[in-house]
Parts: C-alpha cells; structure tokens; sequence
C-alpha cells in the first residue's frame, strides 16, 4: 500500500550577492591570468573569493573545472558551503593535502591500495623517527650501522630533541624536492657530515615508510608533485581557474606543485596576507607570497597583478588604528611598496556596509603577580558578559604557549566560574585531565607485563615478595590510581585504608614475634629468621602498604572497607589488564577494558554530560578526550599489539609536545569563552580578546629553532643564511599582529610587571600598540594616539561578579554592627530571596546563601551512634590518659578520628631504639655498640626525613642515644629483667565506672626484695620537669597496672610496686655524662588520684565532651588550623 504522504522539498534560497567594496569588485571583476590578492585582517577575503569564484562561474566557466585550494579543513568546508549556497553547485574545494592524497590514489596502481595508504599524524611520526634512531645507535654500538652519524651527535641520537632536529631535516628536503643522493651531495658540497648522515636516514626512513604503508604529510605533497610533473598527466589541463586561499602559509613543494596546476600565466588566484605568515615551524615560507609575481608571470612575461582589499571589516576605529600602529614595524618584503603600502593602510569600515557601529578601545594592563593577572582576566570577562552582554561564544583568550600557558588559564578562569571550550588539539592529549588516569594505568600494566614475561622467561615468579625497587607501581603511582577516577578514593579514604592496613601489619608482627620467641625458646632455627624480619617489618608505612595492597589486591580480602573494596576492585582491574597485554592484547583493548572496568566513572560522566552550564560542558570535553585517546589506540593497535604496543602509544602520546592532528571539525560549538594559542586563532574574530600574558623573553620568543641540525640553512640553490634574530623578531611580531587583529570592539592585552627589578617584565610588543606624546620638560604622557587605556594594576580585583562573592558581601553587612539597621536588614532580606530561588527541577540554586550552611551558626551535631558503648569498659591507655588530661581535643582528633599525619622521621626515630632495645634486653641481639649500628644501618634508609642534612645529624643522636642505653643496659642497678615491651590489658572499676587500660611496658625489672619496677625508654627532646614526675600520669598508670595484675604471668606472687622510671636516651645524665638521663617516679600514696583521673576522662569519653585547652603542647600540635582555641583554627566558629 503506497504512503499518503509524500515529501515535497522546498527549493533552495538563493541568497542575493553580497555588496562588495570597490576593491572587492576590482578582484572579483579580474578578467584573468595570476593575480595576488592582498587581504589583511577582516578585509572580506572569503567573501571576496567566493564571489570571484561566482563571477568566473556566471561568465560560463564549468564549476567541476574550478579549483580552490586553502590549508585547513574548516576552511575548506566553509568554502563549500558558501559556494553551494551562492552557486547551487560547488566548484571542488579542499586542502593542499586532500589533494594532494587523491591525486596520489588516482594515480597508483589498484593492486597498490589493497590496503589504504594511511598519514602519519606528527606524534606517529615522532615516534618512528625516534625508533629508528634509537635502533642506529644500537647498532653503531655493535658495529653493523651504515648510517655513519659524528662522534659529537652520537650521544644524543635517542633524545627526543634530536628528533625533532631530524624530523626538520627531513621535511626540510622534501619540501624543496630532494632525495638522499641530491641531499648527500649538497652536504658534502657544503661539508656537512650531519647532513650526509640525515640523507642516509632519509632513504632508511623512506623505506619504512613504504613497508608500512604510510606517509608523512611532507612526503604526501613531495610524491604529488613528482606526479603533478610528469608530462603525460598534464595536470593543468584539467582546471580552468585555481584559487588558493592563505597563500602565505605555503611551502617550497606547495608552490612547486601550483606552476603544474596553473603557472604559464594561467589562471590562478592566490589570496593572502604576508605580514599573517606564521607558520614557518611547519614549513610555511614566506617568501613564497613576496616572490609571487615573479613565480607566476604573466604569458607575455609581466610579473603577476597584485590587488589590495582596503577596507577592513572587522575592527572597530580604535583597535584598526592600534594595529595600523604594530604594521609600520612588520618588514617591507619584495612586494610593489605602493600596493604594500596600501596594504598596511587599512580603512575602517561605515556601519551601514558591515562594520562596527563604535568606537572600540584598546586596553593594556599590567599585574605584579601571574595570579592576579589571572583573576583580573576572570573579573573582566564576567564583567563584560554580566553588565556589557556580551555572550560568553563572544569572547576568546590567547596565548603565546599553549602547552605552558593553557593549562594555568584554564584552571583560573574555571575557578572563577567562566565557561570555556579549548579545542581538543590545543593542548597535547596528555595534558587531559581525563585522559591522564588512564594513560597511568596503561603504563603501570605494560611495563608490569614487561616484568611479568621477563619473570617467565626466567622460570621466576612475579607473583613473590619482590623489592618494590624495580616494580612499575610505585607508591605515587597507587595513590594517583587509587584517588583518580578508577579508584575513587579521597584522602580520607586512604588514611582509613592505610589505618586498616597497618592494624594488620602489626597483628602479623605479634603474631611473628610470639612465634619466634617461642621457637628462640626451643631453640629452633624459625628464631632467627623471624628476628631478621623484624626490622624489614618495623618500618613500613601505610603508603608501602597501600601500594603493596594495591599490586596484590587479595592481600584486601579481610578487609571489610568501602575504600579496601574498592582498592581490590582496581587492582583486580589492573592486573588483568596486566595479563591480557602479557598475553598478545592490543593497547586499544586494555584501554577499554580499564574504561570498562570503571562503572562509576563512566556513569558520573553520563550523568554530567547531561547536565547544563560548567559541570556539562567540563564532562563533554572529557568525552571528547577520551574519544580521542581510543581513537589513537586503534591507530597504533594497527603496527604492534602486547606490552611493546602499549609501550608505543604511551610514547606517542608523551611525544605530542604540540597538537595532534585532529580529523573532525565542530560545527556547532558551546556558549563558552574559547581558550587557545595565537597561532590557531587566525582566521577567527571575537567582539572582545583578551591577550595574556605578553612577556619580555616569551613574546617575543627569539630562540632560534632547530639550532643543532639547522634545517633551515638547507637551500634549493646552496647554503642559506641562518635566521637572523631580526628575522626571529619579524616572526613574533607577526604572531602578536595575529592575536591583537582578532578583536572586533575590545581589545585587552596583560602582562606581569613584577616589583622586583629582576623579575618579569612586559614584552616590547605593548608599546608598539601606540605613540606617545610627552611633556617636553616633565616628561609626562600627554597624548596617546591612538586612544589607548594602560594602567598597571596592583591591586586585586574588586567584588567578581558571581554568586559566591555576591552571598560573601550580603553575610558581610548582615553581621557587620557597623552598618545600619537597614541596610543589614536589606542585605538579610536579599539573601533570603537568594536562599529561596529553585531551579527548573526544584533543586536549591544559591544554598551558600541560607545560614544553615555557614560556619558558626549551626547547633553542635550530636552522632546517634555513641562513641563508646555506655555498657562496656571504657578503653584508655597510659599515653592517651596524659594527652585527654592536657587536651581532650586533641586526644579525639588523634586517637579517635586518626587525623594526625603520617609517621615522621622522630616517630621512626623513636620506634628503631626501642626495637633494638626488645632486641638487647632479650639477648637477640648482643650489647655490642658495633653490631647495633650495622643493624641501624639496615632500616635507617626508609626512615622519613625532611632532608639529608637531617637525617644525618638525626643518625648522630641515634648513635649517642644507643650509647646512652649501653651503658645504662649493663649498669648493675641491683635489678633481675622480668620481660620486655611487656603488652597488658585489665579492666578495673573506677568509681562508678569500668575502665579497660592496655599498653606495653618497655622494660620490667624486679629488686632483690621482690619489689617490680616498670621502665619506659624516651627518645623525644623535651624531657619533664622533675618536680612533676610523682603526678607523671602514664608510670602511674603502668603501677596501676602491676598492682592489679599486669605482672601475673610473670611472677608467681603479685609483687608490691617500687616504682617506674623514665630513661631518657637523648639526654646524658648530669652525674654520669655517658649514661642517659633517669627520672623516678615513687610508688604511689595517699589519695588514689590516678584512678580519679581515670574516672574523670571516662566520664568526660563517654560524655564526648572534648574541648580544646591551652598549654604548653600547643606550639607543637598538628591540630592547630582545627582548634579554636588558636588563632589559626579561629575562623571555625567565627
């Protein structure tokens, strides 16, 4: 049954031509031959050459015989489009390189492109090129290479910088057409060793390129011109009319290939712009459009026409006027002076035909610092878009280093709260937030899998207990994995996995020791081997556990943790993908497998990239990257799978020090603030660009490039001049014409104007913007012409205009007492109405600015979930007692929460002697001051210092401290050891409470009379007063302790007590300089006050009240940016 309905297209618009200018109409009206059109910035070139190319077409010229040649890909769609719009029929429009594929494709044999010919992008090649160099230097090594580089460059053959040199070299020849035999001969005309050795590589490379079938882009132009040459094509004939757009951007071979397409005096039109030529990194020669006339003569010999479009479109009177300013220092060049000339004399527009309706301005300022620099950037793109309209795809920011300066801006104006879009390949791949996390797990199991299959190889087994010193997994590796989105972890999960881990740690090492006590005491051999270990175990700290964890995840099986869950979860993921490269996978399916393998990662970019606003567009970026990285695997998936594939695309990414290139073009693009170099920026307008960061030293940047080969001296006609610092200069003050031309109605352009005499300064560039007239005796500025505002900034911007700072200010007046009843009364009704506006989907749009949500205000929190059972013994220790006693604050925050930082070097300190301590006190190790240092030795290493200096001077007091104890060990005191690092754990009633103390005694001893004494070994350097030893709360505690029993498996009768000591090891006794300070502390008597005590922190723990208190701890808690006692923490509860 047929459809009843039927589409009926409606017939394509055509539009009416555009009103052109007369110069406009002097080219479009070119009745033929060559021509070189002039066409500075916003003149209407693409207009101009669509309607040129409109006119040739309505003269009769059949459009498939038409040919219009331009440099990237969005402008040969641009052009297509408009000339299908404007025709109903578009001529063929495309890049050089397009082209220069097809023509390449027609001409080969079929049988030939079985396989399609593929590009190399600039990585791909980068990494080639390093892989063959690095083969020559191996078998220069073994004597076999026949490509004989000079003694003086062989060290460096496998520097990624002398590839790039070679790289130059390459490109170098084949864009002037020549092979390694004109190149050798050049060299050895010029005596250039380097350069015969480059013409070697140069026919190795070739040949690796035709094994692989693929091409670089300068090979691809060469190998078209060597078919565009051949008499029996007789390429020109196939074109009545060329057009080539951005003419300046062309190279030797280029320019070769157009005298095939259209020289003779034929017709070709070439539209372009010298004093825009920026691209010689690429290969672009500016000579190329001065030499145009005389290149293309006309057919009686003339040199070519050259017109000029005059009026300038674009930008507004004032910044036209600036930047007529900046063209009257570019170079004269080669062309006619007068059509030059005319050229930099560009005429503003009137409003009526397409130009600005004002006057536009010109802004210069200068910052003391690069972060205020960047914060005034923020606050003037805010303020332009929130008080002047203008939309955020309006505006554009442009740097002169993308790589240095891109990230840095992006993650101040992101902070700020301004949208922005930075195209994919403006910052390398690597440089990807999303893309970085994966690229780490890749290169974790790759090189893992180079262990694994170098283990098998070798009958070994990488599954042992190996040193971490040669595993891929380091400990900064684990903690970037495991708190990136693979992971999922924030700090505080890591400290509670850390926490868990160590709990472990030390339940082995009882475990350990209880077993080798027992076998000491039966004397087997288990003794010894589990005392060796005990000082390979006595230091490992919760980031070697992470890792280790990490590398072995069923070591987490015990551990019923979200974070120890999700550890497992991802080195489960890892090692995987570990076996599946080990085992022939391609890196584009270990990438997916580790993206695959992450469902919460991939379900938190879904959700985001549906959302609107920052959070949307940051999660599609993302996207984009990811696509981009997959889209690299699967072209390196193509040359070599398994770890050594892997291996390959990491370099490749690594290598992208520039831009990859990119094969897809956005047609619609987000209302964001664009973000990239200057040198992507041409071809583009915004009504109002910001130029960051213009320095002296970066802008201009006149290093020479390429310095080491000097692939620039390589010449069709013989040896060429190096680029003069003139030239360099020439170059950068081409680039910046580029960047300020891109605005229509604002121009501002910042630098950094440091204090200091020797710090940064702004570039030259800044005042050739302008001329000054001055005050003939002061010297003031009287006059500026043109109008241009310059001011150096020192102060920060004023209130930004967000939402944040909006609520700030409103809270301010709100509490201020200073300001009146009703101004603070208007400032508390504005933030209820900001407190209440919901969006779309009733979600809370400002909630900062409901009091609910300031510091201060709210009531304190109570947890449903007590801190302690209130029917159950309250635990404490000796040394949490003293510390709850002295700040019960701090003993929450330390011994409850576990906030406190990672083991310092004094803790590692402390934690060796008293090991070596146990060791001597139970005869494992003897007294010997000789073999106690070669044991410090073993572990002292992996102690965690500030600096070498400091554990230097710390192994110095270690060596006096174990003196000390020495000679305190063999003192005959009158005392019989009962044990060493004694553990007890008693629960006994304190009032009308039960308390449950644990701890471990250093040292017990007992007297001839019975009477037992605790000792406890001090390795701090503060040392109590002797006056406070009886109320030294934790020896009371351990005599509280042997009085109630804690000495019950050691003795057979409950021993009276005869007090507890304190040795400290750090400081000499004053009576016996070699041995160490002793502090006593008598038996107690009278009123029970340790059992009060314990009754009062019961009580206060149970009671969770815990308050900070002031004293002489303080200076050295590291809780004092949370307490509010202290002026660092203040601002908790103000």
């Amino acid at each position: 049954m047929a459809s009843p309905y039927r589409l009926v297209r409606s017939p394509l618009a055509t539009p009416a031509p555009p009103v052109l200018d007369p110069y406009q109409r002097a080219v479009a009206e070119h009745p033929g031959g060559p021509l070189l059109v002039l066409a500075g910035p916003g003149t209407g070139k693409t207009t101009t050459l669509v309607e040129t190319v409109a006119r040739r077409v309505e003269r009769g010229t059949d459009p498939e015989r038409i040919l219009v040649l331009t440099f990237s890909r969005k402008a040969a769609m641009e052009l297509r489009d408009r000339m299908a719009v404007r025709l109903a029929a578009a001529p063929q429009a495309t890049t050089f390189h397009s082209f220069c594929y097809a023509l390449l494709r027609a001409q080969q044999e079929p049988e030939r492109f079985a396989e399609p010919l593929r590009l190399l992008s600039g990585p791909e090649q980068d990494v080639m090129v390093r892989e063959l160099l690095a083969g020559g230097a191996q078998d220069a090594a073994a004597g076999r290479s026949r490509i004989s580089w000079p003694l003086d460059l062989r060290a460096c053959l496998t520097t990624r910088g002398f590839a790039d040199e070679v790289r130059a070299v390459l490109a170098r020849s084949r864009e002037l057409g020549l092979g390694e035999a004109e190149l050798a001969r050049f060299a050895d005309g010029v005596q250039r060793p380097d350069w015969k050795a480059a013409a070697h590589f140069l026919a190795e490379y070739l040949d690796v390129l035709d094994l692989r079938g693929v091409l670089d882009y300068a090979e691809l132009v060469h190998r078209a011109v060597l078919l565009a040459e051949r008499t029996e094509l007789d390429l020109g004939a196939r074109y009545d009319a060329v057009f080539v757009d951005e003419y300046q951007d062309t190279d030797p071979a280029q320019v070769r290939l157009l005298r095939q397409l259209a020289g003779g005096g034929r017709d070709l039109v070439a539209v372009g712009d010298p004093d825009q030529s920026i691209y010689a990194f690429r290969g672009a020669d500016v000579n190329g459009i001065l030499d145009f006339p005389q290149q293309f003569p006309q057919r009686d010999g003339r040199p070519a026409e050259v017109k000029v479009l005059r009026v300038s479109r674009r930008s507004a009177p004032v910044l036209l006027a600036a930047s007529r300013e900046l063209a009257t220092r570019l170079p004269m060049g080669r062309l006619p002076s007068e059509k030059l000339a005319q050229h930099r004399a560009l005429l503003p527009s009137e409003p009526e035909q397409g130009g600005p309706g004002q006057a536009g301005s010109v802004e210069i300022y200068s910052y003391p610092t690069p972060g205020a620099e960047l914060e005034s950037i923020a606050d003037l793109l805010r303020r332009a878009h929130l008080e002047d309209g203008i939309a955020w795809g309006e505006m554009a920011v442009l740097v002169r280093a993308g790589a240095r300066a891109i990230p840095g801006v992006r993650r101040a104006l992101s902070a700020a709260g301004v949208p922005l879009e930075i195209d994919g390949d403006d910052l390398p791949l690597r440089e990807e937030p999303a893309v970085v996390p994966l690229l780490l797990a890749l290169r974790v199991c790759a090189e893992g899998a180079v262990r694994q299959k170098s283990a098998e190889s070798t009958s070994g087994d990488v599954s042992s207990d190996d040193s971490a010193s040669d595993d891929p997994l380091t400990v900064e590796l684990a903690h970037a994995l495991l708190t990136g989105p693979l992971g999922g972890l924030d700090g505080s999960d890591l400290r509670r996995l850390g926490r868990a881990l160590r709990e472990e740690e030390r339940a082995a090492l009882r475990e350990r020791r209880a077993a080798g006590e027992s076998a000491e005491a039966a004397g087997t051999p288990e003794a010894v081997e589990v005392t060796e270990g005990r000082a390979a175990t006595l230091v490992r700290s919760s980031d070697e556990l992470i890792r280790e964890a990490l590398a072995h995840p069923e070591q987490l099986v015990t551990l019923d943790l979200p974070p120890a869950r999700r550890a497992r979860e991802l080195g489960t993921l890892l090692r995987k993908v570990r076996e599946q490269l080990a085992g022939g996978g391609t890196a584009e399916e270990a990438l997916w497998e580790l993206w695959d393998g992450s469902p919460r990662w991939r379900e938190r970019l879904e959700r985001a990239a549906l959302r609107v606003g920052t959070v949307g567009r940051n999660a599609d970026r993302d996207l984009d990257a990811l696509c981009a990285l997959f889209e690299t695997a699967a072209r390196a998936e193509e040359q070599v799978t398994g770890h050594r594939g892997a291996l390959d695309l990491l370099a490749e990414v690594e290598a992208q020090d520039i831009a990859a290139d990119t094969l897809t073009v956005r047609t619609a693009r987000p209302e964001a603030v664009r973000l990239m170099t200057a040198h992507r920026s041409k071809g583009l307008e915004w009504r109002l660009v910001v130029v960051a960061g213009v320095q002296e030293g970066l802008w201009p940047d006149l290093r020479r490039r390429g310095s080491l080969l000097e692939a620039d001296r390589i010449g069709r006609d013989g040896l060429a001049e190096p680029l003069s610092p003139g030239a360099l200069l020439a170059e950068e003050r081409r680039l910046f014409y580029v960047a300020v031309t891109r605005a229509k109605e604002r121009l501002i352009v910042t630098a950094v104007k440091a204090p200091a005499e020797d710090g940064d300064e702004p570039s030259r560039f800044l005042r050739e913007l302008y001329r000054e007239q001055l005050h003939p005796k002061t010297g003031a500025v009287l006059r500026r012409t043109p109008q241009v505002t310059v001011a150096d900034i020192t102060h920060r911007p004023r209130r930004p205009l967000s939402i944040a700072a909006l609520v700030a200010e409103l809270r301010a007046v709100t509490v201020d007492p200073a300001r009146s009843p009703e101004l603070r009364r208007t400032a508390a009704e504005r933030l209820a109405t900001l407190a209440a506006a919901r969006g779309e989907d009733g979600t809370v749009l400002v909630p900062a600015a409901h009091p609910d949500r300031w510091w201060g205000m709210a009531e304190a929190t109570s947890n449903p979930t007590p801190l302690r059972e209130p029917d159950r013994p309250v635990q404490l220790s000796g040394s949490g007692l003293e510390q709850l006693d002295s700040c019960s604050l701090q003993w929450f925050l330390s011994k409850e929460v576990k906030a406190q930082s990672a083991t310092s070097g004094a803790q590692g300190f402390g934690n060796v002697l008293h090991a070596l301590a146990d060791e001597v006190g139970t005869g494992r190790t003897p007294a010997d001051l000789a073999v106690l240092l070669e044991r410090l030795d073993t572990v002292w290493d992996a102690l965690a210092f500030d600096a070498p200096w400091k554990s230097t001077q710390e192994k110095a007091q270690a060596r006096a401290a174990l003196e000390r104890f020495l000679h305190w060990h063999v003192l005959e005191r009158g005392r019989t050891m009962l044990a060493t690092e004694h553990g007890f754990d008693l629960t006994l009633p304190v009032g009308e409470l039960a308390v449950r103390i644990r701890g471990v005694m250093d040292r017990v001893e007992q007297d001839a009379v019975g009477r037992a004494y605790v000792v406890d070994f001090k390795t701090g350097k503060r040392a109590p007063s002797d006056k406070s030893l009886p109320e030294h709360k934790q020896l009371a505690v351990y005599q509280l302790a042997v009085r109630e029993g804690a000495l019950d498996d050691l003795v057979n009768e409950r021993p009276p007590l005869g007090g507890a000591e304190l040795v400290q090891l750090r400081f000499e006794d004053k009576k016996l300089p070699a041995a160490p300070k002793v502090q006593h502390q008598p038996p107690p008597e009278g009123e029970p006050w340790i059992e009060n005590l314990l009754a009062d922190a019961a009580g206060r723990v149970l009671a969770e009240r815990f308050v900070p208190t002031t004293g002489d701890g303080c200076g050295s808690c590291g809780f004092k940016r949370s307490c509010s006692a202290q002026r660092d923490g203040r601002q908790l509860l103000d």
